[in-house]
């Protein structure tokens, strides 16, 4: 009899040690395996509990601190205040008259309120999560429900069968319904105090997930109120160092202007071939591993600048780079040196080609060009527009940014209807209203920038300012005009407004200033839509972050190099001014050309002038 008391002793010291711990799914547990226990030890004969081992208080300490870790989650209650925390409720010891006492008919012991049943499976959902969470555990093996006002001891274990198989602790998700079928015998006999209440894993992440998440009210939503307006403070801040720069260059002269464009590019040459590292059909193992297609990307990028800005300075200053006999040799033999720095780096390009990389190192090659094509080319007419005078870099950059904010304000106002896919923020209502204020805009600006020498007179020295006098014979396009109005209108005009109104001045700019604002509303923003679409095809939602709070360079100068490229093609075109007279012409002729050469020369006049109509 002595013996079998002990042994039930034992049982319920290692239920005290080990079981009231949970096992994870996947868990390998330290833990002997525990059968099922046959037979209930009375209570009058277990007077209290024997002293466990120092290995077993050990690891029923490490799994307790484990348990009570997991349990200082947050966990949103029903209906209750999302701010309490849940914290293990201590654990007391029990006096040897606790220990003592019978267990419930349900299992559970008598100490403390009643047990709690299990729930109806219609208001399972509506259960309070407090009671659905595993039972927390203490080193002297008690077990504490959350809710419970006191602890109550585990019910007694029997004597393990040797016919039944160990088996492991498992967790029972509060989603699962309680069975309705009949119990078996031996979950009647010993229900397992935490089956109806534990909470599985992925129940546990999912209200922990729904407890942090943004709830109107808390503090996550004046954080992200205040990152917002801090973007905005530092986007706001960033517009004006902008547009102070651009100022402050723009009356320094024309050498920091054309510096200005010049970093522009290079910002964008560098944002956009960089983004040839993001393509998904590059393989893991190539990238990052061939410098030398760097290297190369900017020996053609330094390479096609020397060509361009050699073009420009010898076209534009051939009395100082003649005169100069420093520069005489370069500016006599500037194309041939660039053609051979090119093909240089071709043969380079060619050298450094490697078995089983040859599709990217191609498809670099051609990334490249193509940026110098579309960027570096385009920088090249912008600094020629601005050679032939700063308003014809100044005022057609001044209407893209002006269409820009125009379509923003009457998008916001009045926009209702999608423009483009590429675009979703754009709308017709904006795009249109913006070009009817650009068309006002452009007329009073350019008018009021044409009045300048300093903006109109193509540049001879770069060494002026704004604050130097310059004087030089304006072209046609900017000298006023008086046009004579109809007699009928001109009568109705005197009668509607004070004095007689015979002319209207005006300045051929003016009409040339239309045809760029249509250019700038009309044409110009498809250059910000290709660099939509290009973002798009990356995944990406700026080219860079070279500009704080507005992203990279390429994000402001999307259209900038389109506009900048017609105005020097409708410029040469329709304004510019070749400046030819009779005896420069008669001196080319009698200096270059031999006598039956001039012979032939006079016959080819009288045949042009015969044609039209002039009889020599």
């Amino acid at each position: 009899m002595m013996s079998q008391l002990q042994q039930n002793k034992s049982s319920v010291a290692s239920r005290t040690a080990f079981d009231v711990l949970t096992v994870e799914p996947g868990e390998e547990s330290d833990d002997e395996p525990v059968s099922e226990p046959e037979a209930l030890v009375p209570s009058s004969v277990v007077e209290k509990h024997p002293k466990p081992s120092k290995t077993t208080h050990k690891k029923s300490t490490t799994k307790a601190a484990r348990q009570e870790k997991k349990l200082q989650h947050r966990v949103p209650l029903s209906g209750g205040d999302t701010s309490e925390r849940l914290s293990p409720v201590p654990t007391l010891p029990l006096t040897e008259t606790e220990a003592a006492r019978p267990p419930s008919p349900s299992g559970r012991s008598s100490v403390g309120p009643p047990p709690i049943e299990p729930l109806d499976p219609s208001l399972k959902a509506n259960a309070n999560p407090l009671r659905d969470e595993a039972p927390a555990s203490a080193p002297n093996g008690q077990v504490v429900k959350l809710g419970d006002v006191s602890p109550r001891p585990p019910p007694p274990r029997e004597p393990p069968s040797v016919s039944s198989p160990p088996q492991r602790a498992t967790r029972t998700t509060v989603d699962e319904p309680p069975s309705q079928s009949l119990p078996s015998s031996s979950s009647a006999k010993h229900p397992s105090p935490s089956s109806d209440f534990a909470l599985s894993p992925s129940n546990i992440v999912q209200q922990l997930a729904a407890s942090t998440a943004p709830v109107p009210g808390t503090d996550a939503e004046p954080e992200k109120a205040s990152k917002k307006r801090h973007n905005v403070l530092v986007r706001t801040l960033w517009t004006f160092i902008m547009l102070g720069g651009f100022l402050g260059c723009l009356l320094m002269g024309h050498v920091c202007v054309i510096i200005l464009v010049f970093l522009c590019q290079t910002l964008v040459y560098r944002e956009v071939t960089r983004l040839f590292t993001l393509m998904d059909s590059k393989p893991v193992e190539y990238r990052g591993k061939d410098p030398w297609s760097k290297t190369l990307s900017w020996y053609f990028f330094a390479t096609v600048n020397y060509f361009l800005y050699g073009e420009s300075i010898i076209y534009y200053f051939k009395h100082v780079v003649f005169a100069e006999a420093n520069f005489l040799p370069f500016a006599a033999n500037h194309r041939i040196i660039s053609f051979t720095l090119y093909t240089i780096g071709f043969v380079g390009f060619v050298m450094s080609l490697k078995k089983g990389q040859l599709k990217q190192q191609f498809g670099l090659f051609c990334w490249v060009h193509m940026t110098l094509l579309l960027v570096v080319f385009s920088s090249h007419f912008v600094i020629n527009n601005i050679l032939e005078g700063l308003i014809w870099f100044f005022v057609p950059a001044s209407l893209v940014i002006c269409n820009d904010v125009f379509a923003y304000i009457c998008g916001i106002t009045m926009g209702r209807t999608p423009l483009i896919k590429l675009s979703p923020k754009k709308t017709v209502e904006g795009f249109v209203g913006a070009f009817l204020c650009t068309i006002v805009f452009a007329i009073v600006w350019g008018t009021l920038w044409s009045q300048f020498n300093y903006m109109i007179c193509p540049v001879h020295d770069l060494g002026v300012n704004a604050w130097s006098s310059m004087n030089c014979t304006p072209n046609p396009a900017f000298v006023w005009r008086e046009f004579v109005i109809w007699e009928p209108v001109a009568k109705f005009l005197s009668t509607v407004l004070p004095g007689e109104i015979h002319t209207i001045s005006y300045t051929p700019y003016q009409f040339h200033l239309l045809f760029m604002a249509c250019f700038a509303s009309l044409v110009a923003p498809f250059g910000g839509f290709f660099a939509s679409g290009f973002k798009r095809a990356f995944n990406i939602k700026d080219f860079g972050d070279s500009i704080p709070g507005h992203g990279g360079m390429t994000d402001r100068m999307d259209c900038q190099f389109l506009m900048g490229v017609f105005v020097y093609v409708y410029y040469s075109s329709f304004i510019r001014e070749h400046h030819v007279t009779v005896g420069s012409v008669l001196q080319t002729i009698v200096s270059g050309l031999t006598l039956d050469e001039q012979l032939e020369l006079i016959q080819d006049l009288k045949r042009y002038l015969r044609g039209q109509g002039i009889t020599v």
